[in-house]
């Protein structure tokens, strides 16, 4: 590769939520492509078994106790905002505490990232944010309120930092994926059943899949590969967008 291309020598990069699902598809990919990466999970096992695979370091961490990062100060030239959890239960009976974590995880911790990320990448006139979204974030599902709400928000925050980081080359989109297969999903779909009251078996075609065309999960190492293209020299001109991996839901 050319450094036009995908090659990311020379480049380091932090992945949140790495040590597994679409974290550590992510941090495959980037690896793959040349870069020292940071595995970031609250997992610190696997955050550990994820960088000794690709040659990268681990950070044990839970991001949702913001107040440590307010003060950080990062380093990387590539900044993944993947790490997320899931909730399903009706707003009437959703823990008002759960709700506020959900929004410290994804949300605020993305917002402390990208702040503490920033000024290095200002300084040297380069930088890539991808901030891994969901098709909830341009849409709503019942029983999904922190969620839903806590991706809409990532959605804004992406496009600020657009703007503020245009000027110095640095350049922020979402990637927006439907369901895929990772440990977060397969968990989801008890809770699912339960909210829904029906059996595990018809959660994935008659909830998680009705509205896509294409009648299957995404991959994880679909969504690692559009963001590995976020963060090549390709992607230049590409900010403040946001990318959908849906199987065709947000169409409709």
């Amino acid at each position: 590769m050319n450094p036009g291309d995908g090659d990311l020598r020379g480049r380091t990069v932090l992945v949140t939520g790495g040590g597994s699902g679409i974290g550590a598809a992510c941090a495959r990919e980037l690896a793959g492509r040349g870069a020292a990466v940071r595995v970031a999970d609250i997992d610190g096992v696997a955050a550990e078994t994820v960088a000794t695979e690709i040659g990268g370091t681990a950070w044990e961490v839970d991001l949702s106790e913001v107040a440590a990062l307010e003060n950080l100060e990062l380093e990387v030239d590539i900044l993944v905002n993947n790490a997320g959890v899931q909730t399903v239960a009706p707003i009437t009976e959703f823990p008002p505490e759960r709700f506020r974590t959900m929004l410290a995880l994804m949300v605020e911790a993305p917002f402390l990232l990208t702040r503490a990320a920033l000024p290095h990448m200002q300084r040297q006139r380069f930088g890539r944010i991808v901030n891994v979204s969901s098709v909830h974030g341009l849409r709503a599902s019942a029983f999904k309120s922190a969620y839903v709400t806590a991706k809409h928000a990532l959605e804004g925050l992406s496009k600020v930092t657009a703007l503020e980081g245009g000027p110095f080359g640095i350049t922020s989109n979402c990637v927006d994926p439907g369901y895929v297969r990772t440990p977060l999903v397969d968990k989801q779909i008890a809770d699912q059943a339960k909210a829904h009251r029906i059996a595990e078996q018809e959660v994935v075609q008659t909830i998680m899949l009705t509205e896509n065309a294409i009648k299957r999960l995404v991959e994880p190492e679909e969504v690692a590969s559009l963001v590995g293209w976020l963060t090549s020299g390709m992607a230049g001109m590409v900010t403040g967008a946001s990318y959908t991996m849906d199987g065709g839901w947000s169409a409709r």
